[in-house]
């Protein structure tokens, strides 16, 4: 990479972005709780804590459904979330660029206020920084969250052949709609962010009993690229149905105008969830029960047939292979 520059490219979630973390920022600060890679890590102590970190450079500010001070807070607790963990406190840090009007970034702060006190968790240190003019596109937003792990063991090693593969609603709908937005077409009743808190959807989960091998909320790079990264490098593939992916009309009507896949656009209020296949019904039948989760539906399973693949069953009766997201197809999108 020493003749490499970094672009955008680098940020989009997929195989730049995984190229960029394994040749570079491993190597320079590998240990054992960062070289598992997920959304946070499990840190030891009398009472295990779940801590990650995240920032935000969405471009624009504001979208349909929510804006960069609610994707900050809800972005940090899912990841939490997504350990097994209840996230409890968030940091904040805010780089402000010389000239952002103060009406936004109170109402910025606002929306992180409600988006917190909606998600149990408070707002306890951070800082602020203004760089100059034309130096930081309005505003930039880093959040560290710290909170308890009530559900450990949570791993794409402990997927199994057979298990069934949830997604908690429609693919790819925070993508499209701050893509419409940059582009001053987003209005009516087209695509919304489902940007929402994912902490209480977890709770639902687990008190169903279930055996819950992995969850992951498929940010960047969408479904597509989050469920590559369970299987890459193991014996066990996925396989989806295209016609059991639920897809909002406005959102695929939108991809097919720009020419893009809804599998590979990125949600903020959605996870991944692979259970025990004996334990499916169970958890489908409690998202329905939440507002988050109403739109829950089982789109695949966990098989032998294609090691470190996942292949979509198409609804013409053939099938491609998903890969990992390659190229930026939807920057600054959180």
């Amino acid at each position: 990479m020493n003749d490499e520059i970094i672009t955008l490219d680098y940020g989009s979630g997929g195989k730049k972005t995984s190229k960029l973390i394994e040749t570079m920022v491993l190597p320079a600060m590998d240990n054992p709780y960062l070289s598992e890679l997920g959304d946070g890590a499990v840190l030891p102590g009398s009472e295990q804590l779940v801590f990650s970190t995240d920032s935000f450079v969405v471009n624009p500010l504001f979208f349909p459904g929510a804006d960069i001070g609610k994707l900050a807070v809800c972005g940090t607790v899912n990841d939490i979330a997504m350990c097994g963990g209840e996230a409890k406190f968030l940091s904040c840090s805010l780089i402000i660029e010389e000239g952002l009007e103060q009406a936004v970034l109170e109402k910025v702060l606002s929306s992180m206020s409600a988006a917190a006190e909606k998600a149990g968790v408070k707002i306890v240190t951070g800082d602020t920084k203004v760089v100059e003019r034309g130096r930081g596109d309005g505003l930039y937003i880093n959040t560290a969250g710290i909170g308890f792990l009530r559900h450990p063991g949570l791993s794409r090693n402990a997927m199994r052949p057979g298990d069934t593969v949830i997604l908690s609603g429609t693919a790819g709908d925070h993508g499209i709609a701050v893509m419409l937005a940059r582009n001053g077409i987003a209005e009516g009743d087209g695509p919304r962010s489902d940007c929402a808190a994912l902490g209480g959807l977890c709770r639902v989960i687990w008190e169903t009993g279930a055996d819950i091998r992995i969850l992951r909320d498929p940010t960047r790079g969408g479904v597509a690229t989050t469920l590559n990264e369970f299987v890459e490098g193991t014996k066990l593939g996925i396989e989806l149905e295209e016609n059991a992916i639920p897809v909002r009309p406005e959102v695929h009507a939108a991809c097919s105008l720009l020419g893009l896949d809804a599998l590979y656009c990125a949600n903020e209020g959605k996870l991944l969830c692979v259970a025990a296949p004996e334990d499916a019904g169970r958890v489908l039948d409690a998202m329905h029960e939440t507002e988050e989760g109403k739109n829950a539906a089982v789109i695949g399973k966990v098989t032998e047939a294609f090691p470190g693949r996942v292949i979509l069953k198409t609804a013409f009766g053939g099938s491609r292979i998903l890969q990992k997201l390659s190229g930026a197809q939807l920057p600054r999108i959180c």
